[in-house]
C-alpha cells in the first residue's frame, strides 16, 4: 500500500529522538520509575513492567493509533521509555498516526501495522468486510471522551441541533455512526451515506474542525477528544456526553486489534504489546497529572502544538483508561450501524481473542475480562 496521506509513519530512531527531546521538562520532574530519564528503568516494576530480555520472535512490530486522548494508552505507552516499548525489550517499534478508523483498517489489510489502537466501528467494519478474517479484537483501552458540543448562539437545547450543521470525523467511523443513531432516536431522517437530511451531517478531518467551527462552516460537532475541549475553548459549549446515553455511562471507545496473520506467527510480541497496554494503563490511572503532561507531549510532538490546560484538563477527565473492551457495548455499536444502514446485520462471533490479555491479567493477578460470548 502507498502511503496514505491521514497517516505520519516514523521511524523508532526518529520518533525517540524527537520525542526525548520533547519529554525532558517532564522527565526532569519524576524521581524513578516511568517518567524518569534514568537508562536502567526495570526498578518500578510496578509502573512499567521489567524490560524484556528475552528476544521476541520478530525484530520488527508496527503500531498505528490516532492524535487523540481516547488513545492516552498508545500515546503514554509508546513515549520514550513507555511501558509499551519496555514490553517490547530490543524489538523495534515503528508507529503510523492515523486521522480516521477506515484509514487504519486499510493500512492493517495491507500490512502497513501490525497491531493498532482504533474505535469499535471501524473494528467492526474490517472483521465483517474480511469475512472475518483480517483482524481480531485483543484488549480494550478507554471508555468516554466522546461529546456533542454546539455554538450556544445557534444551539441552546437538543431540539435546536435539528436544521443545523454538525461534523463528524469520518463517514462510517466511530463519532459518525453514533450521531446518526442519536439523530434516529431523535425521530429525525438522514441519508447516512449524503449526510444530508433534518440534520447535516458533516464529515471533517478533526485537524480542521476547530477552524472549521470559527469560520462558522458548523455549528457544532459529535467528536472525541480533545477535539470537542478544543472546540469549547473557542466558545462551543457541550450539548451532550455520550457517556450519559450508556448504561453505568461505559462504551467502548478505543480498543486494541492485531492483524491475524501477525498474531498467528507472533504471540510473543503481541503478548508484550499487550503486557506493556496493561502496565501503562495501571500506570496511567495512579499518576494521572503526569500521565495527561506525557500525552500532552506526544500529541505536541505529533502536531508540533501542546494542548492548553483549559483544553486537555477538562477532556482527560471525561476519559476512563481500561483494559476491558467492553465487549457487550459493540454488539450495540454494530447494532448502531445496521439501524443507520451503514451495515448489514452482522455475525461477530470470533471477533475477540482475549486470550493472551487474559493470560497477562492472569499472571499480573488480576479478573479475567469476557468477551461477551464473541470470542474466538
Amino acid at each position: 500500500m502507498t502511503a496514505d496521506r491521514s497517516i505520519t509513519p516514523r521511524t523508532t530512531t526518529r520518533r525517540r529522538l524527537i520525542a526525548g527531546a520533547a519529554l525532558l521538562p517532564l522527565l526532569a520532574l519524576a524521581a524513578c520509575g516511568y517518567g524518569s530519564d534514568k537508562k536502567d528503568t526495570t526498578t518500578d516494576t510496578a509502573a512499567t513492567g521489567s524490560t524484556s530480555s528475552k528476544k521476541l520472535s520478530a525484530s520488527e512490530v508496527k503500531i498505528g493509533y490516532f492524535a487523540n486522548l481516547t488513545h492516552g494508552t498508545a500515546l503514554v505507552g509508546l513515549a520514550k521509555n513507555g511501558p509499551i516499548r519496555q514490553a517490547l525489550g530490543s524489538t523495534t517499534v515503528k508507529t503510523s498516526v492515523f486521522n480516521a478508523g477506515p484509514a487504519e483498517i486499510e493500512a492493517l489489510n495491507a500490512g502497513s501495522i501490525d497491531i493498532g489502537w482504533i474505535g469499535p466501528s471501524p473494528s467492526i467494519n474490517g472483521f465483517v468486510k474480511s469475512g472475518g478474517k483480517s483482524l481480531k479484537i485483543i484488549s480494550g483501552s478507554a471508555s468516554g471522551g466522546v461529546k456533542l458540543v454546539v455554538n450556544p448562539k445557534k444551539i441552546k437545547t437538543l431540539a435546536d441541533v435539528k436544521g443545523k450543521k454538525i461534523a463528524t470525523p469520518q463517514l462510517g467511523n466511530t463519532q459518525d455512526v453514533a450521531f446518526l443513531n442519536w439523530i434516529a432516536d431523535q425521530g429525525w431522517k438522514v441519508d447516512a451515506t449524503t449526510g444530508k437530511g433534518d440534520v447535516s451531517v458533516v464529515r471533517t478531518d478533526n485537524k480542521i474542525t476547530p477552524d472549521a467551527y470559527k469560520a462558522g462552516s458548523i455549528d457544532g460537532a459529535w467528536v472525541p477528544e480533545p477535539t470537542a475541549s478544543k472546540l469549547v475553548a473557542e466558545g462551543a459549549k457541550v450539548l451532550l456526553d455520550e457517556s450519559s446515553l450508556w448504561d453505568g455511562g461505559k462504551f467502548v471507545i478505543t480498543n486494541v486489534i492485531v492483524s491475524q496473520s501477525f498474531l498467528k506467527a507472533h504471540p510473543d510480541v503481541v503478548k508484550a504489546v499487550l503486557q506493556g497496554s496493561v502496565n501503562t494503563n495501571v500506570w496511567i490511572n495512579a499518576n494521572s497529572d503526569k500521565a495527561k503532561a506525557i500525552a500532552n507531549q506526544e500529541l505536541a510532538t505529533l502536531s508540533g502544538k501542546a494542548l492548553k490546560d483549559e483544553v486537555i484538563d477538562p477532556a482527560w477527565k471525561s476519559i476512563s483508561f481500561t483494559d476491558d473492551p467492553l465487549a457487550s457495548t459493540l454488539q450495540t455499536e454494530a447494532d448502531h450501524a445496521v439501524k443507520a444502514g451503514l451495515l448489514k446485520k452482522p455475525d461477530l462471533s470470533g471477533i475477540y481473542d482475549l486470550s493472551i490479555l487474559n493470560s497477562v491479567l492472569k499472571a499480573d493477578g488480576k479478573t479475567a475480562i469476557s468477551d461477551a460470548g464473541l470470542g474466538s
